[in-house]
């Protein structure tokens, strides 16, 4: 060992890594769960959207169980729940209670006219999305109602962005703009990607479970293609319980939602309707390309080893979006991650996910035999890449408000493997090698 790598080591004994928001049981429970149905519904041949809801839904239990039983997520400082005294009458958190339950009204009116506006909603798997939200915005409306006026009577304060939109509903004016502007941001965080999240639930999990098993077992490259598409399972899966339990008792709220447009551009265009990399738009680095089956089909080992890689690749994506437990969403911030891939780099899903891309596609070859195609395709990807390199620094900024994800990623820099790899490979050294006193 040299010096350098031996002081690295030393630190790193010397320098513990932050305590993480979420536990590796949540996302445990959660994936016994998934498994479990999984299971049943390829025994019983249930492939269709509603057993693919009840796989969410079974997802979603182990790790509110989990949460609430062993972690005991409700009694985080973090929630602003006061359990160590009674909970306030409740006519003195009732005026606050229906000004809030108004802006909560009002907030998902608006959500659902813009999904009536937006023509994207009424096409595709986006029918089966508003099927899903229309059937149970009455029992949200209704379940609403006790859920507020339990909840406000226990929070801390209870004057969040949802009453301050309720009293200015009412003529009250607005007391807090900046919290009112990020009740916004947390709304159209949540409508914009649990509608895209709803979206493709039945896809995936459809083509996972209806999967006969002589097919899966006829070669190699289908055993990897079926693997690949489970991990993005579980990954949609845990995603979309991300998005439907923003709620404080679960200590799984939204803290704060990106307040940069830059963040927002940068993540809208990895999604429909916005999506750039689609076939046909500017970022489609698929014209004339081939894929790592095509090109290594008759290399065997090196069939094998590409498509093993893909897998471990996938993986880590999905266990990127497992670490997050319940609490799983685009530009949010709602606890700071240590654990799991994210002890080895601030960014596992953006990582692992392009260099999946990268080997899968191989685009520095073109089924054209053509060297602009080639080209054309490696410079897209490269600028894909760009893309969520854009999004990772957004992201940063946003959750580098928050002295918690200073000190990750500061412990990171000193500690993270990928880091240091990088240091090794560049021959850079950090400024922040030793912890701060």
């Amino acid at each position: 060992m040299n010096a350098h790598a031996q002081i690295e080591a030393e630190a790193a004994i010397a320098d513990p890594r932050p305590r993480s928001a979420v536990s590796h049981g949540v996302g445990v429970a959660g994936l016994a769960g998934l498994f479990a149905w999984i299971a049943i519904a390829r025994q019983f041949g249930m492939d269709g959207p509603n057993s693919a809801l009840m796989a969410v839904f079974w997802c979603a239990l182990p790790m509110v169980v989990w949460s609430l039983l062993v972690d005991r997520v409700h009694r985080n400082p973090s929630t602003g729940i006061d359990w160590s005294a009674l909970p306030k009458p409740l006519s003195e958190t009732l005026d606050i209670s229906i000004s809030k339950i108004a802006g909560l009204w009002a907030t998902w009116g608006l959500i659902a006219v813009i999904y009536c506006i937006g023509r994207w909603y009424w096409e595709g798997g986006y029918q089966f999305s508003m099927s899903v939200l229309a059937t149970v915005a009455p029992w949200l409306v209704g379940l609403s109602i006790p859920y507020v006026l339990w909840l406000d009577r226990r929070l801390k304060d209870p004057r969040d962005g949802a009453w301050i939109f309720g009293q200015w509903l009412a003529g009250q004016g607005v007391a807090d703009p900046e919290k009112l502007y990020d009740h916004f941001r947390a709304w159209a965080v949540k409508a914009f990607f649990l509608a895209f999240m709803i979206s493709i639930v039945p896809g995936g999990f459809g083509d996972f479970v209806r999967a006969p098993m002589a097919e899966i077992l006829s070669g190699p490259v289908p055993m990897i293609n079926w693997l690949i598409t489970g991990m993005f399972v579980v990954d949609v899966m845990f995603a979309t319980v991300g998005y439907a339990l923003t709620m404080k008792p679960l200590d799984a709220h939204i803290r704060s939602a990106n307040p940069y447009a830059a963040g927002w551009t940068a993540a809208l265009i990895c999604y429909p309707p916005f999506i750039l990399m689609n076939p046909g738009g500017p970022l489609d680095h698929h014209k004339a390309a081939g894929d790592w089956a095509m090109w290594f089909a008759n290399y065997p080992v090196l069939l094998v080893g590409t498509g093993l890689a893909l897998v471990l690749l996938t993986a880590i994506y999905a266990w990127a979006t497992v670490a997050f437990g319940l609490r799983f969403s685009n530009l949010t911030h709602r606890g700071i991650l240590t654990h799991g891939p994210y002890a080895w780099t601030k960014h596992p899903a953006y990582l692992s996910k392009n260099l999946f891309w990268w080997l899968s596609l191989l685009p520095f070859f073109a089924t054209s035999g053509s060297l602009v195609d080639a080209a054309r395709n490696t410079a897209i990807l490269a600028i894909v890449s760009g893309v969520y390199y854009w999004r990772a620094r957004t992201e940063e900024a946003h959750l580098g408000q928050d002295p918690a994800y200073r000190e990750y990623a500061d412990w990171m820099e000193r500690n993270g493997p990928i880091p240091r790899l990088i240091r090794r490979l560049t021959g850079r050294t950090p400024a922040n090698l030793a912890p701060a006193e």
